[in-house]
């Protein structure tokens, strides 16, 4: 019963997600309404993929579950790992793994809908969990592993070069002018992010494979939403920034590297000053999303004509409920929401400019792991309340690698 259950699940996600890479397709090629269509197909098939999950859950817990087949030396890992947690002692994951835990791929994007962190998958635990997602935009952006590295430089084209006309007859035994390209550099140091969760002290009742997995996935989550906060707002220090985010990023010389557009609500024509700001003459901001709150999104979607006719459509995509599409006629702009982004419709202009909304590239940041991330088990911190303190240690950083790598919607300071 159980392999047929989990055949008709795999086969219903493959159905939706061939349905979202046609639906990609149409709105690539212009073909709106038939993305829109394609969309609303692959929507449609949510509620029989929920229903198969629900029925596996209810299978694994009458029927007793037990630990996916894993190799033995996996197995082995993992509950020399549980044991280490369960006696005081810290275990270590290395950058590789903890990016396989965040669901990256070390330079490289990945387009993870869902995620070891995202919604952890269980082993041999009836533990269910309704939490926060976090942003997609770590999904997103360009990742490396750093394990070693004191802090690096990554080379910036900052002006390309210019060619010269000239008659001939004119030119001819003179010196041409020179046109040269600029360079310059961004720095990418590491950080240090600690995790703090709480968990009862039952959890670790559960098998030693399990409970290292539910553990490391608590772990790995609050570490997950730390380190999307800081692609967007950086590390917060007033000055001398170790992780820059896209909205603090400078090169080595000061110089900012984003653009800025200004905005003072969300109102009509908003998306176009936003897009048509970013890139160059030449281009509409290629592979660009906007990054949002969850606010301005609804505020964006209530926007109407006077016909009270919306003027713009938002589709979420039906395989993440973080991101999706606003479309306005022909143009189609791809949206992650970000909780820890300011929202514009609930800002007054005060004394200091306000960044909101971006827009931009993710792939246009980088995001560095220095090192292996550290886990321990603390039972003193709350004992009274019979909780287990998951304490974890790991340094990242970060830092926009292209000028004007992303455009921010600004709403001026007043009297500004």
């Amino acid at each position: 019963m159980r392999d047929t259950t989990r055949q008709k699940y795999l086969d219903a996600m493959n159905r939706r997600g061939d349905l979202i890479q046609q639906a990609d397709a149409a709105f690539s090629e212009g073909n709106v309404e038939r993305g829109i269509d394609l969309t609303n197909q692959a929507a449609a098939i949510n509620p029989e993929i929920e229903g198969y999950r629900a029925l596996m859950a209810q299978e694994e817990k009458f029927a007793g579950v037990s630990a996916p087949a894993m190799d033995r030396e996996a197995r082995d890992l993992a509950e020399e790992r549980a044991e280490a947690l369960r006696s005081g002692g810290r275990v270590t994951f290395s950058a590789r793994e903890v990016a396989d835990a965040l669901g990256l791929n070390l330079r490289d994007s990945t387009t993870l809908a869902t995620g070891t962190l995202l919604k952890p998958d269980r082993i041999g635990t009836t533990i269910h969990e309704n939490v926060s997602p976090v942003s997609s935009i770590i999904d997103q952006v360009y990742v490396q592993d750093l394990t070693g590295c004191q802090s690096i430089q990554e080379p910036l084209l900052l002006a390309d070069m210019e060619a010269q006309g000239a008659d001939v007859a004119t030119a001819a035994g003179t010196a041409r002018t020179a046109s040269d390209p600029t360079f310059g550099a961004v720095k990418i140091a590491p950080y240090e992010v600690s995790v703090t969760s709480f968990v009862d002290r039952n959890l670790s009742r559960l098998t030693p494979v399990a409970y290292e997995e539910k553990i490391r996935s608590i772990a790995m989550r609050a570490l997950r939403r730390k380190v999307s906060a800081m692609i967007y707002n950086g590390d917060g220090q007033a000055s001398n920034n170790d992780m820059y985010g896209i909205k603090t990023a400078v090169d080595v010389s000061g110089t900012k590297l984003y653009k800025t557009v200004s905005v003072t609500a969300i109102a009509a024509g908003i998306l176009e000053d936003i897009v048509f700001a970013y890139g160059y003459d030449e281009e509409i901001g290629g592979n660009a999303r906007l990054f949002l709150n969850k606010a301005d999104l609804a505020a964006i979607g209530k926007l109407r004509d006077g016909d009270n006719h919306a003027l713009y459509k938002i589709i979420p995509d039906p395989g993440n409920a973080n991101t999706g599409r606003i479309t306005d006629g022909g143009l189609i702009v791809p949206y992650t929401i970000g909780s820890a982004l300011t929202a514009l419709s609930g800002s007054t202009a005060g004394s200091a400019d306000i960044q909101t909304m971006l827009y931009g590239d993710p792939m246009n940041y980088e995001l560095g792991l220095f090192g292996p991330y550290s886990i321990r088990i603390d039972e003193s911190v709350k004992a009274v309340e019979r909780m287990n303190t998951i304490l974890g240690d790991v340094m990242v950083g970060g830092n926009l690698i292209a000028k004007d790598g992303f455009c921010i919607a600004t709403l001026a300071k007043s009297g500004g």
